[in-house]
C-alpha cells in the first residue's frame, strides 16, 4: 500500500501548553458570522426541528451565539418564532406591542399570553398614548368582556422622551417604582418602551448577542425558491437567512440566492457545500457566508440518504 498523504483526526493532535501572560478574562471569542452579523461566542445552533425554535434561539443569543430557526413549519409560524426572539428583550423596544381602548380585557389577556408580557400600552388610531393595561389592572376582573378603556391605568403616566438612555430610564423606573416606561414624542405619540426586565437582563447577560436596537439576534432557514418566506422573515426582523440544502452547489440555490439579494436587504448564508468551486459560485451569486460540510453531524442522515 502506498501512502499518498498524511491525514490526521482530532485525537491525533495535541496542543502543548506554552507560557502566557494573557488572563482568561482578557480573552475575546468574538467573531463574524456574516458581513453585518457578529458573534460574541463562535457557536451557532442548527436549523433542525429537534434543535432550534424560539426558546433555544433566545438562550443562544443571550450567551453570545445565535440560533437558526428551522424551516419545517409554515411561513407564518416561522415568522412568529422569529418575532418571539426579537421581542423577548430589548434595550429600547422600538416597535412595542400595543392595543386599542375599545378592545376587550379578553383581547389584552390573550395578547399578553401570546407575547409573554405583563402589560400593554393603550393607544388611539394615531398611536397617541392613552394609558396602559397590565396584569395588575386585570387581576380581579371576572368579566373579560369589559373594554380596555374601563380597566386601564389612564394618562397621565410617567413617560420619557425619545432619546432617553437606558441608564436614565433605570433611574426613572426606580424613582417611581414602575416596571414599564413608555417613550413618547412631543405630540404624545408612542414611539418605544423600556422595561425594568430588559434592563435587568442586560446586567444578567452582559455577553448577549444583540442588534443595533438592543434586540437579540436570530437567524432562520429557508429552502429553494422560498422568496416569499424570506420576505416574511425579514419583515419579522430576522438578522440572517440561511439558504439551506443538502446540496448547496445547485442551480436552484444559486437562483434563489440571487433573487433574495436583489429584493431584500438581509445577509444570507448559503449551503451546504464541500468544494472550493461551490464556495466560489455561491460567493459570486451574493452569499455573505457559506455553510461548509455535508452531513458531518453524528445524528445526521444526509450522507446516507443522499449518497
Amino acid at each position: 500500500m502506498r501512502i499518498k498523504m498524511r491525514a490526521l483526526t482530532f485525537e491525533d493532535v495535541l496542543l502543548v501548553p506554552q507560557h502566557s501572560t494573557v488572563l482568561p478574562k482578557e480573552v475575546s471569542l468574538k467573531s463574524r458570522l456574516t458581513r453585518r452579523v457578529g458573534l460574541n461566542i463562535p457557536i451557532v445552533s442548527a436549523a433542525m426541528d429537534t434543535v432550534t425554535e424560539h426558546k433555544a434561539a433566545i438562550a443562544m443569543a443571550r450567551l453570545g451565539g445565535i440560533g437558526i430557526i428551522h424551516k419545517n413549519m409554515d411561513t407564518a409560524t416561522q415568522a412568529f418564532e422569529v418575532k418571539k426572539v426579537k421581542k423577548s428583550e430589548s434595550g429600547i423596544i422600538i416597535d412595542p406591542i400595543y392595543i386599542g381602548p375599545d378592545a376587550t380585557v379578553a383581547d389584552a389577556d390573550a395578547m399578553m399570553a401570546e407575547y409573554r408580557i405583563s402589560g400593554v400600552p393603550v393607544v388611539d388610531e394615531n398611536r397617541k398614548l392613552l394609558g396602559i393595561i397590565t396584569n395588575r389592572d386585570m387581576r380581579f376582573i371576572t368579566d373579560k368582556s369589559l373594554l380596555v378603556r374601563e380597566v386601564m391605568t389612564p394618562m397621565p403616566l410617567v413617560t420619557a422622551k425619545k432619546g432617553t438612555s437606558l441608564d436614565e430610564a433605570a433611574k426613572v423606573l426606580q424613582e417611581h417604582k414602575i416596571e414599564k416606561l413608555p417613550i413618547v414624542d412631543e405630540n404624545g405619540v408612542l414611539t418605544g418602551l423600556i422595561t425594568i426586565k430588559d434592563i435587568e437582563k442586560r446586567e444578567q447577560y452582559p455577553n448577549a448577542n444583540k442588534d443595533e436596537f438592543g434586540r437579540l439576534r436570530v437567524g432562520a432557514a429557508i429552502g429553494v425558491g422560498q422568496l416569499d418566506r424570506a420576505k416574511a422573515l425579514v419583515e419579522a426582523g430576522v438578522d440572517v437567512i440561511v439558504l439551506d440544502s443538502a446540496h448547496g452547489h445547485s442551480q436552484g440555490i444559486i437562483d434563489t440566492l440571487k433573487a433574495i439579494k436583489a429584493e431584500l436587504d438581509v445577509d444570507v448564508i448559503a449551503g451546504n457545500i464541500a468544494t472550493g468551486a461551490a464556495a466560489a459560485d455561491l460567493i459570486e451569486a451574493g452569499a455573505d457566508a457559506v455553510k461548509v460540510g455535508i452531513g458531518p453531524g453524528s445524528i445526521c442522515t444526509t450522507r446516507i440518504v443522499a449518497g
